[in-house]
């Protein structure tokens, strides 16, 4: 069945088409993250308050990390520890920062009564997989490792990412299957997991929006070093053969996506393995939707329902 944006959505695809910006990959990557910053402006709603937000670096493979600290004004507690979700933006791997995903993170800690700390991993082709998976993973085990210090259950800690960053979260829960820390949750936001790109929503007409099947290759081929990393795990999590054992997933898709199929086929594969899976999709909206909030009631929507699922876990 042929995918039908929401009128919303529409309306905001035809306003970033009137106001002619660049395709990505006309861009240099620097380029690209520019436009990518502005775009928040238009399109991302005020920021929640917070009772407060910390800078820090976390050390990391390549040396130190920034990371930013979000704490709600209302903060559940357990034996005076908070639950924590550690989060990976959005960006394909090349683009996207702290502040692009600033909205989000403080929506999702207020949503979630929680506190969020999102991870500013290196970015391609400066630094190519396994670059950011390698950041991904130290600063989560950092925090565990850490989580007195920064008054955290280490019982409740998530990870969560949109996009490249929901890649990012589900390697890592992966990976603390076998080496830790044990995890709480995954949250996947419309997340790669097969770079081998033969679904049909990769090859859809009416997936080719906003992110075009021809950004997607150019995301990859900036990202990974060659064919032989397209059936890595830690590129493609898809390829992992069982994935019994991993934690608790929320997982959101969306229909003019073209990474739809993807996340489908891992959440039902999550379920088939045991894995507590809850999943919404959103069949009018396209990807990168979430952040969206100022222009699109649904993102908004999103964010809430990934809050309340978070509370429902602990």
């Amino acid at each position: 069945m042929p995918v039908v944006l929401d009128p919303d959505a529409a309306a905001v695809l035809q306003a970033f088409r009137d106001a002619g910006r660049p395709p990505y990959e006309t861009l240099t990557p620097p380029e690209a993250r520019e436009w990518y910053l502005k775009a928040r402006f238009v399109a991302h709603p005020e920021p929640p308050v917070m009772a407060s937000v910390k800078a820090m670096t976390v050390p990391g493979p390549a040396g130190a990390i920034p990371v930013r600290i979000y704490t709600p004004p209302k903060l559940r507690h357990a034996d005076g520890m908070a639950p924590c979700l550690v989060f990976f933006h959005g960006g394909g791997w090349v683009i996207g920062d702290l502040d692009s995903h600033d909205v989000v993170c403080r929506t999702l800690a207020v949503e979630g009564e929680m506190m969020v700390i999102s991870v500013d991993y290196r970015l391609a082709p400066e630094h190519k997989f396994p670059a950011a998976i390698d950041d991904a993973l130290a600063a989560t085990r950092w925090i565990a490792d850490n989580a007195i210090q920064l008054n955290l259950d280490a019982s409740r800690i998530y990870v969560g990412g949109d996009s490249a960053g929901g890649n990012l979260a589900a390697i890592v829960s992966i990976d603390a299957r076998k080496h830790g820390p044990r995890l709480a949750g995954q949250v996947l936001i419309y997340p790669a997991t097969d770079f081998r790109m033969t679904h049909p929503s990769h090859s859809e007409p009416e997936t080719d929006c906003l992110l075009t099947h021809s950004v997607i290759r150019w995301f990859r081929d900036h990202y990974l070093n060659g064919k032989d990393d397209i059936d890595n795990w830690r590129a493609s999590p898809a390829r992992v053969k069982n994935l019994a054992g991993l934690p608790p997933a929320y997982m959101l898709t969306a229909g003019a996506d073209p990474l739809r199929d993807e996340g489908d086929e891992y959440a039902k594969r999550l379920s088939e393995a045991g894995v507590a899976v809850a999943y919404k999709t959103y069949p009018g909206q396209f990807h990168g939707f979430v952040t969206m909030g100022k222009i699109l009631p649904k993102a908004n929507e999103a964010l809430h329902d990934i809050g309340n699922w978070l509370k429902r876990l602990g």
